[in-house]
């Protein structure tokens, strides 16, 4: 079978038959196991005491604080096919979610749960994306297909002083073949204060290995006043030292708008600009997306990827900008990755 239905991508491969399994783990079913649903038994407290087993009992759980939650734990090979998840948005950045793939010891998406979504800035707003959608009010959805050969293993750290209750959650998978060709999903996430010595954010670095890059979600807090987008996203590939193989014209270029937004936001299937925020008392803060769907950008050996922060001085000349900017970059890659840096501690990451 052609590798492309084998993963059933596209709404070209829905007629076509085939012998996966669909299975899906959420706090009614916690293994995903045929037959495995509905099963809490309730007490005299639960919602759902008068109905009795079978009914609406166990619909979330509990984030204890400083405790790691395995959310799934799939033997393969499959691919993860849609992930569904809302909770309070004390939790967007003072949870890490991780995946990990075959049971590898490091995890190849490591991120605080509001990022990855596309919800940064620890706040909620919608987004209206091919991949990734947040829907009123604060309905998490990833439409990336994640395959793994032997093993998925996914968990949530509450590292929030308090317990999270009402966490949400459905990972909805297929168990099937996976081609040779497939590669796995990863996602990273940084942050950085940029300087008026050095206005550039790394988005990404130390890849090594084969693979694609299909996504930027920034989370760019601005810290001056006056247009703060007139800086070039980087690609360096493959062996660039100094200069990069691909080189944007604009921040507000790359994620797909034009002439500083005219002060709109927007979301569209592969790019967005769906926050811009600005209350008084607050300095502005901008949420942007771009998807590399069409447009993957193919790498053989190694990646880089950086963008600038850069405005206008009075005499209409760029102006370095000192900007806080987080980032999550989205590939797929052959494994095993290199390893990630060291994830900031919830203080370095809070920002509401």
């Amino acid at each position: 079978m052609n590798d492309i239905y084998r993963l059933n991508l596209g709404l070209g491969s829905l007629p076509l038959l085939s012998d996966a399994e669909t299975r899906s783990i959420s706090a009614e079913n916690p293994t995903g196991a045929r037959g495995g649903g509905a099963q809490a038994v309730p007490d005299a407290h639960n919602a759902g005491s008068m109905l009795g087993q079978g009914w609406k009992i166990r619909p979330c759980i509990t984030l204890e604080p400083a405790t790691t939650t395995t959310l799934a734990d799939i033997a393969g090979p499959g691919i993860l096919q849609h992930i569904w998840i809302t909770v309070d948005p004390c939790a967007y950045r003072d949870t890490i979610l991780r995946f990990f793939w075959d049971d590898e010891a490091t995890p190849s998406i490591e991120v605080p749960l509001g990022d990855f979504f596309c919800n940064g800035h620890a706040l909620r707003y919608n987004v209206n994306s091919l991949p990734m959608a947040v829907n009123p009010s604060g309905g998490f959805n990833s439409y990336w297909p994640m395959p793994f050969r032997n093993h998925a293993r996914i968990t949530i750290e509450n590292q929030h002083p308090k317990a999270i209750h009402g966490f949400f959650y459905q990972i909805t998978y297929a168990l099937t073949e996976v081609p040779d060709t497939a590669a796995y999903f990863h996602a990273q996430w940084r942050r950085s204060l940029t300087t008026r010595e050095y206005p550039e954010h790394v988005i990404l670095d130390g890849v090594r290995g084969q693979g694609h890059y299909v996504g930027t979600f920034l989370a760019w807090t601005q810290l001056s006043n006056g247009w703060w987008g007139e800086g070039e996203i980087k690609f360096y590939m493959d062996g660039d030292s100094e200069f990069p193989t691909i080189c944007g014209t604009g921040t507000e270029d790359y994620f797909g708008g034009a002439w500083c937004f005219n002060g709109e936001t927007y979301a569209a299937p592969f790019q967005g600009y769906p926050l811009y925020r600005k209350e008084p008392g607050e300095v502005p803060r901008h949420g942007l997306y771009r998807w590399h769907i069409f447009d993957p950008i193919r790498f053989k050996r190694d990646l880089k990827v950086t963008i600038q922060a850069l405005g206008w001085w009075p005499n209409g000349k760029y102006e370095p900008l000192t900007d806080d900017i987080a980032s999550v970059a989205y590939w797929y890659q052959a494994e095993p990755h290199a390893p990630y840096p060291p994830f900031p501690p919830v203080h370095e990451r809070w920002s509401r």
